[in-house]
């Protein structure tokens, strides 16, 4: 591993993440820190950074490729996500930009990739740090403590939203009505996940056009018409099964149908 040696580090004053686990357990006078999940194909730098948290009270928990950690942050969701951008099976970006999409944990990429575009890049897809490799302990340790602060009063979406009998799986990316699978492309997913993080809140033509297709597209809101009919469609027809709302001149919202969330639960 090019000198990323694991550095003498100084007791660290024991916190608790407040988001993914939220686990606080006393072992030997050291509180558990939280849990890391860490993304890299490398065994040397598993192994490092094994070396480096869990001595610390940190729980570490290791994917070797991009499928196996979406994976990993469903089962066991992290309080914190260290990962490299080059994978075997998918681009790290990619990757990112996932679990960002329903994750709330803050995520810090960890990588040989050195070029400024590189770290631009990763932080317009979601990360929250960016580390080159060689790295030293001590810094990643105190860059882990700070996002872990910043993360602690900050509660996230829940990776599952359900609207009457419609279930969204943001993790996943899985929809289910009524117990049926819906088979949806992946911008139609994009757009009924984005809603479903604002279920009953008006999201506008172009917070979704900027979200799911980038800023050159948001003066177009044809495509977005076009998939949002497509997917009126697959959740079912008739007004009993209208859960997407169009606000006129406006945008979208998501609600269970016959809903007027103006009126309340009263």
């Amino acid at each position: 591993m090019r000198g990323a040696g694991v550095d003498a580090i100084a007791t660290i004053s024991p916190r608790s993440s407040g988001r993914g686990s939220g686990r606080v357990v006393r072992v030997n006078d050291q509180e558990k820190l939280g849990r890391v999940l860490v993304v890299d194909a490398e065994e040397q730098i598993r192994r490092a950074l094994r070396a480096i948290l869990h001595p610390r009270g940190y729980q570490v928990v290791f994917a070797e490729s991009g499928q196996e950690a979406l994976v990993r942050a469903v089962d066991q969701p992290p309080d914190v996500v260290i990962m490299e951008l080059d994978l075997p099976d998918l681009d790290g970006l990619d990757v990112c930009r996932e679990l960002r999409s329903w994750l709330s944990a803050p995520i810090m990429v960890l990588s040989a990739r050195s070029a400024e575009t590189d770290k631009i890049a990763a932080l317009d897809e979601g990360a929250d740090d960016y580390v080159v490799k060689p790295f030293s302990a001590g810094e990643l340790l105190a860059r882990t403590r700070a996002l872990l602060r910043r993360a602690a009063a900050v509660d996230g979406p829940p990776p599952l939203v359900s609207v009457g009998d419609l279930h969204i799986d943001l993790a996943r990316r899985r929809v289910v009505r009524a117990g049926k699978d819906i088979h949806l492309t992946r911008t139609e997913f994009d757009i009924l996940a984005l809603l479903g993080r604002n279920v009953d809140c008006v999201v506008t033509q172009r917070q979704i056009l900027q979200s799911v297709w980038g800023p050159e597209w948001v003066h177009d809101a044809q495509p977005l018409r076009v998939h949002v009919s497509h997917l009126r469609k697959k959740l079912g027809k008739g007004s009993a099964h209208r859960y997407i709302v169009t606000e006129p001149g406006v945008g979208f919202r998501l609600s269970a149908p016959g809903r007027d969330p103006e009126a309340g639960d009263g």
